[in-house]
Formats: structure tokens, C-alpha cells, sequence
């Protein structure tokens, strides 16, 4: 239990299912007021978390979302951008049209650009803050026959995350990436399945192509809740002297030191 986040109001993007779900629920058993956001509500199993109805892709969403936050909780002391999804089509260059570069760096880069823009000006009156960008394994080592539109938005991420924190560390706030390798959610279920698909292949031999792919010493999928251990712990004051970083939780696959 970290008793640094009893209180504290944190935004999980893309929080009803997944890492996101175990990330909210993770910041609620330690005492956080937890807002949720996906594009429609599940209706099982939120938790009493604050749920926000919110398309990400659209320009306007930032600031409802930061509108109802500030209306009802006045603060803003976590912000998790997790919203993010590889749903392009694989097979390289050839296969991926303009719409699809466009729905991936809408997603997984501009969206989180918005949402801390929108409440980064409460975090600087508050003289405090954390923000936790999810990126992915992938940014870092991208496979181009899955990856390569994901992987370049992802990686414009990790960028941008560490010049904000390079920005933003002398006013109080703290700025991190995650980088989970392989992990075990519907969207990666998903993902395999459709992989599966295009190549004829069976899921097992498709995760089993995927798992040798990336190179994983571990040899299985991450759970969701070993991404928001580590989520929990870097918005915890534990971790008040890690800003700039981007921690990988992958099994060991990064191939550098």
C-alpha cells in the first residue's frame, strides 16, 4: 500500500478493461479517486471509478474530459495516458494507407499531447503532478510486419514524454513512461487472432511466432497487474526522484542494456 496516493485524484485513459482496468483498480486499493475513460461504458465490473464517456481520436474530447474533472474533483493529481491500440493492418509499407498512419498517431500520440494539455495547467497551479505515459516495447523495437505505424507513433511518444519531464521537473511535476512488452489482454487476443487470420496459421502458432519474434527470456505474456504495480508505484511519492525514465516491463525482450 502506497499511503502517498490516499486522496489523490488520478485519469486513466482507456480504463475499462485490460492494463487500464488493472492500473484503475490498482491506484483505487491505494486509496485514489479514479477517473475512467473509453469510448463507451462496460457496464460489470468498474468499481465505482468515475467513468467519462470519450472518443480520444476526436480533438474535442481533451477538454470535456478535463471540464467534468476540475467541475466535480477541482484537482488533478494523476494523469495515466493507457488509451492506445496497434490496429493496423501487418504486412509493412505497402499495406497501411493514409488512414491508417492517421488512426494510430491519433490514438496513440496526439490524444495524450490533448488530455495533458488540457489539465496540465491545473498540475502547475498545484505546484505537482504525475504523469504516466503507456508506450510499448515496440517503440524501441519494432517488427515491420506488424508494428510499424504503432511503433512510430509510440515512439514519438517516448520523445515528447522526455522533454516534458525535462520541462516540467523544476515546477513540481513528475513525468514517466512504461513500456510493457507482451501482455495478456483482450486487445492482444485480439491482435494474435487477427495475425492468425491473414497468415492461416493457429493462434498458438501465431503467439508462439510473436513470443520467438520479439524474444521473450521469460517465455509467456505479462498479466495487466504487473503494468500497474509498476504505474502505482512510479505516482507514488516512493518515486519522487524518477522523472524522465521509461520502464520497461517485458520478460527481459529488450535486446540492449
Amino acid at each position: 500500500m502506497y499511503d502517498s496516493l490516499k486522496g489523490k485524484v488520478a485519469l486513466v485513459t482507456g480504463g475499462t478493461k485490460g492494463i487500464g482496468k488493472s492500473i484503475a483498480d490498482k491506484l483505487s486499493a491505494n486509496g485514489s479517486i479514479v477517473i475512467i475513460t473509453a469510448r463507451s461504458e462496460v457496464q460489470e465490473n468498474l468499481n465505482s471509478h468515475h467513468f467519462i464517456a470519450a472518443d480520444l481520436t476526436q480533438a474535442d474530447s481533451a477538454e470535456t474530459i478535463a471540464k467534468e474533472i476540475l467541475e466535480k474533483y477541482g484537482k488533478i493529481d494523476i494523469i495515466v495516458n493507457n488509451a492506445g491500440a496497434n490496429s493496423s493492418p501487418g504486412g509493412g509499407f505497402s499495406t497501411l494507407e493514409d488512414e491508417d498512419w492517421f488512426r494510430d498517431w491519433e490514438l496513440n500520440f496526439r490524444s495524450v499531447v490533448r488530455i495533458n494539455k488540457a489539465l496540465l495547467p491545473t498540475m502547475l497551479d498545484q505546484k505537482e503532478g504525475v504523469i504516466i505515459n503507456i508506450s510499448t516495447g515496440a517503440a524501441k523495437q519494432p517488427i515491420w510486419e506488424m508494428t510499424m505505424s504503432y511503433s512510430s507513433a509510440k515512439a514519438a511518444l517516448n520523445a515528447y514524454s522526455k522533454a516534458l519531464a525535462s520541462e516540467l521537473g523544476s515546477k513540481g511535476i513528475r513525468v514517466n513512461t512504461v513500456s510493457p512488452g507482451v501482455v495478456k489482454t483482450p486487445l492482444m487476443n485480439e491482435f494474435i487472432e487477427n495475425i492468425a487470420q491473414q497468415s492461416g496459421a493457429g493462434f498458438d502458432e501465431t503467439f508462439q511466432n510473436i513470443i520467438d519474434t520479439v524474444g521473450v527470456p521469460l517465455g509467456r505474456m505479462a498479466e495487466p497487474e504487473e503494468v500497474a504495480t509498476i504505474v502505482a508505484f512510479l505516482a507514488s511519492s516512493e518515486a519522487q526522484y524518477i522523472t524522465g525514465a521509461n520502464i520497461s516491463v517485458d520478460g527481459g525482450s529488450s535486446p540492449t542494456v
